[in-house]
């Protein structure tokens, strides 16, 4: 296969972000293919035995397994990589696996975790029941606060983890501050950013070690299929995370690595306009319900601060209306908008975190990061905004407000 779509591949490096999303890590075949082939194959023939041998012993470029490398895998690594700003990447079956990856690739009995409280529901429970399990010492703080993260530091700390913003609760991280307290500990960042992507937030670029993905979401964007992704430096990569991924196999297939492939071609475009459709909603509903969390209205407590590191503050925003009652009266109401737990998908979709995306967390647990029964999260879709508005007025009355 020719690696390249016709220029030298260390030319892609220098093409702005549209065109990396777009052609970016495209290898064709002799056929000359236009869109990325589509490699089903568990495994590979060879000519020689002496070429298998170098292959395996890291000698000579090309495929040995799925399990290691596939064509159409490989592509979706290299064209994530390209667009993060990274020096490599690793992709797997699902955002939870990247994420599962990212810390037991580093991390050891004896090691210490410091972690953001506010975070998807399956990320906590890493944090607070899986590397427990393992020897592995946690500690969970209010991310935004960042005299926390100073004083959390203990002589093993090795990770820090956290999203941003995060979910449900739209929290923001200063990037920069975090990153850099980190680097002077010798603590590595991983940073979840599946709420923006690299089309409105590249971490790398204010210091993150690693960045880790749910690509189900927004790279996607169509609610199709699970991926998820991890980049960060080609020594953190190639000598950290592929030894455990090549051994524990979580591993993409290629017909989900394709259909990535084709989401991240419309990214940006998709996560501009969500992101402003999301805004003009947020408007409408700030008037209308008692508390909002949205970074890019100016009555979020980090807004500046939000906009200072993301290009636009993305589809995804929540809002508390003080009971589960109500919440399920507005959800019950909704006659557009769907109710459903994923996020970043071209239509909008409405959840009650406290009873799905974080139902396997304790009340306290849950009240303690910001998840009130009262709460409800919305991903703002590529719909007329104002058919979107009128569906949130007509539930809203339905419900009272």
């Amino acid at each position: 296969m020719k690696k390249t779509t016709g220029m030298d591949r260390a030319a892609t490096r220098n093409w702005r972000a549209a065109t990396r999303a777009v052609r970016g890590g495209t290898w064709r075949s002799e056929h000359g293919e236009t869109s990325e082939a589509l490699f089903l194959s568990s495994g590979y023939t060879y000519d020689d035995a002496a070429t298998v041998a170098a292959r395996f012993a890291g000698e000579a470029e090309g495929m040995t397994y799925s399990r290691l490398q596939n064509p159409t895998v490989a592509m979706l690594e290299e064209r994530i990589a390209l667009m993060e700003g990274a020096e490599a990447c690793r992709v797997q079956a699902s955002g939870m696996a990247a994420m599962t990856a990212a810390l037991l690739c580093q991390l050891s009995v004896g090691d210490h975790c410091v972690a953001a409280k506010a975070a998807f529901g399956s990320c906590r429970w890493l944090v607070d029941q899986l590397l427990p399990r393992f020897g592995i010492e946690t500690t969970v703080i209010d991310a935004a606060d960042n005299a926390q993260w100073d004083a959390a530091i203990r002589p093993n700390t090795k990770v820090f983890f956290f999203e941003t913003p995060a979910n449900p609760t739209l929290d923001v991280v200063d990037l920069e501050y975090v990153c850099n307290l980190a680097k002077a500990h010798g603590i590595v960042t991983v940073v979840d950013n599946a709420f923006a992507t690299s089309a409105l937030q590249r971490p790398l670029d204010f210091g993150a070690d690693v960045v880790a993905y749910s690509a189900t979401k927004l790279m996607d964007g169509q609610g199709r299929v699970l991926a998820g992704a991890v980049c960060g430096s080609g020594e953190f990569i190639n000598d950290v995370l592929l030894p455990f991924q090549r051994n524990t196999g979580p591993n993409l297939s290629p017909f989900n690595a394709w259909v990535v492939l084709k989401g991240l071609e419309t990214l940006s475009l998709r996560a501009d306009k969500q992101s402003e459709n999301a805004l003009e909603l947020g408007r409408f509903l700030e008037t209308r319900v008692p508390r909002m969390l949205h970074p890019g209205l100016p009555s979020h407590p980090r807004h500046d601060l939000a906009m200072k590191q993301m290009s636009a503050a993305g589809p995804i925003f929540a809002f508390d209306v003080e009971s589960r009652e109500k919440a399920f009266a507005i959800l019950d109401a909704l006659q557009l908008i769907d109710i459903s737990n994923n996020i970043g998908d071209a239509r909008s979709l409405m959840c009650h975190p406290a009873s799905s995306t974080h139902a396997n967390m304790g009340e306290e647990a849950r009240v303690d990061m910001g998840v009130t029964q009262g709460l409800l999260r919305i991903n703002v879709g590529l719909e007329d905004p104002q058919d979107l508005i009128e569906d949130l007025d007509q539930a809203l009355k339905s419900a009272g407000f």
